[in-house]
């Protein structure tokens, strides 16, 4: 988000929320204010029986991103803000921001231009407190661990088989590996960790849970380590898991903001999609859905990360069956793919991104394509943006179009939501109305009964091209411990490179003639998944040179700036 995005949100006066929760049928009684900007709905609705038929549900996807952006929130924003234009009742339901990110290189995600989800310098830093709730109640379970260590607690912990890290919302690389347990009595010396909060157990576990008693179980459920005999130890066991929901109560709730042209948007979770499963909450789409005509959701990265985890993941557990997807890409991201470009930090754009290059296009296209491919898997129909810069040409976006519909897109438009809002969406928005009435054949990828390697070979060969699966000898071992121990109904949370199809970020466009490698695997038995590990891909991500949020400050009148 830059300064002008943030001027632009300025200048436009907020509708008073109460008149936006209006549209979605909530009144005061269902609302927790936070001020005048921002509410908790409260989750008592959910109890009530809905006399509405369920909204349209739209996921948006995208290609595989690159560093320049592809406009996916700015997509989930604005088509909502489109739907509404032609007549439809939407609502957004975004994840919220990690400030790693967001201090780091990343920048803010509330979107941008004229379609973006304001005030955008509170949803980017503290918003609810719900990220400050996850990281204290998922350190809560740390020092509960750390105690009954230290106590000599039954069952007795084996120290080679402690799996449970402590996390924090900031990047941080120097806090990777550290020891614990220094000095006299400050317990037994250990070699631990940390994650981002993104990337904790309990942030998977509130965006997969459905309610109070269903968090409660799920927290309950978390493996921690394992005993001297082998047996897991959990949360229930070191007795944290009734305090941790109590941190919770409130977090479970998600919180109600607007766009700029006050269209109701839902804020609440915020996993990464390359560690963890990438999408809000289940509780958001919950309410959502019983309340408007359209609901449109946002997956992380392309469609091949969080598209595929909100389809295997968060799906099967919800038991919502999406209507349509939204795919998003650029002709400069296209180009990218060819692989004959190299973006630098603080330098210009190469040539070939400003001027029109239908050979780099043309090699690069293969991403859009598989992509596509990627969503019809799914058995859903597929609409593509075409998010227009001013140094694209006719004929290069008539390329892209042609290539969506060649791939099997139902449908393909320019975008221009970025500069018009909800003006420059609808001509999707009315191809989107359309894709949700076409037959859907919805189904999962794999059955919750396939072997765990079954299923990542699945994922690997259907979704991401590869010619097989390369598993390391701790990833074996890992495994073949998850099956014996029950865990092979789980369904599979790959952590990679988003960068890439592959495992790795240098194969760009299409890749073809590699094998998958798998390095290692954990699991999250709360969440209800297991995630391997391919590649480089790390659970906490480290600061650049200059960070981002070297450049934010505040102004005379307090107001927050710079690059959110």
């Amino acid at each position: 988000m830059s300064l002008n995005d943030l001027a632009i949100a300025r200048s436009i006066p907020l509708r008073p929320l109460l008149e936006v929760a209006r549209v979605m049928g909530l009144t005061a009684d269902d609302l927790e204010m936070y001020g005048n900007t921002k509410a908790k709905v409260k989750l008592d609705m959910l109890q009530q029986p809905s006399t509405r038929k369920p909204a349209k549900y739209v996921v948006v996807t995208a290609i595989t991103p690159t560093p320049l952006g592809e406009g996916k929130t700015v997509h989930t924003v604005g088509i909502s803000q489109a739907l509404n234009r032609i007549g439809q009742r939407t609502c957004c339901v975004i994840r919220q921001p990690s400030m790693g990110p967001v201090f780091g290189i990343k920048g803010g995600a509330a979107g941008g231009g004229y379609s973006q989800v304001v005030p955008p310098e509170e949803l980017n830093l503290h918003l609810t407190g719900d990220f400050h709730a996850v990281t204290a109640a998922h350190n809560l379970c740390s020092a509960f661990l750390d105690a009954h260590i230290f106590h000599g607690n039954e069952p007795k912990l084996d120290p080679e088989q402690i799996t449970w890290r402590r996390v924090m919302d900031m990047n941080d690389r120097a806090l990777r590996d550290i020891e614990v347990g220094h000095g006299e009595k400050n317990g037994t010396p250990r070699r631990t960790g940390f994650d981002i909060t993104s990337a904790s157990e309990v942030m998977a576990i509130l965006g997969l849970a459905k309610d109070i008693h269903d968090l409660r179980k799920r927290l309950g459920a978390i493996v921690v380590g394992y005993s001297l005999d082998g047996k897991a130890v959990t949360a229930e066991d070191l007795k944290a898991a009734g305090a941790m929901t109590a941190i919770l109560k409130d977090a479970l709730k998600p919180t109600l903001m607007q766009t700029l042209e006050g269209t109701p948007a839902l804020v609440h979770t915020g996993p990464f999609a390359n560690i963890a499963h990438g999408n809000s909450s289940i509780v958001a789409d919950y309410i959502a859905i019983r309340s408007l005509d359209f609901v449109v959701t946002e997956a992380g990265f392309g469609a091949d990360m969080g598209a595929e985890k909100f389809f295997d993941i968060k799906c099967r557990a919800s038991g919502l069956r999406p209507d349509a997807a939204l795919l998003v890409a650029t002709v400069r991201a296209l180009k990218m793919h060819s692989g004959r470009f190299t973006i630098t930090a603080g330098k210009p754009l190469p040539d070939g991104l400003q001027k029109e290059d239908l050979d780099a296009l043309k090699e690069g296209i293969g991403n859009l394509e598989k992509q596509i491919e990627n969503v019809r898997t799914f058995g859903i129909p597929v609409v593509v943006a075409v998010n227009v810069f001013p140094t694209d040409t006719e004929a290069e976006i008539e390329f892209v179009k042609q290539a969506a519909l060649a791939a099997g897109a139902s449908a393909a438009h320019v975008s221009t939501l970025f500069a018009d809002g909800g003006k420059g969406g609808e001509d999707l928005a009315h191809a989107l109305v359309k894709a949700c009435d076409e037959p859907s054949s919805f189904r999962l990828l794999y059955p919750s009964e396939a072997s765990l390697k079954e299923k990542i070979e699945t994922i690997a060969t259907k979704i991401y091209g590869a010619d097989g699966v390369d598993y390391e000898p701790e990833a074996e071992k890992q495994l073949a411990l998850f099956e014996e121990r029950g865990y092979g109904h789980f369904p599979i949370c790959m952590a990679k490179t988003q960068y890439s199809l592959s495992h790795d970020p240098n194969l760009k466009g299409r890749p073809t003639g590699f094998r998958f490698k798998v390095r290692d695997a954990r699991v999250s038995v709360g969440a209800g998944f297991v995630y391997p590990l391919a590649g480089a891909i790390m659970t906490m991500p480290g600061l650049g040179k200059v960070p981002g949020g070297a450049r934010m400050d505040i102004d005379a009148q307090g107001n927050v700036i710079g690059m959110l």
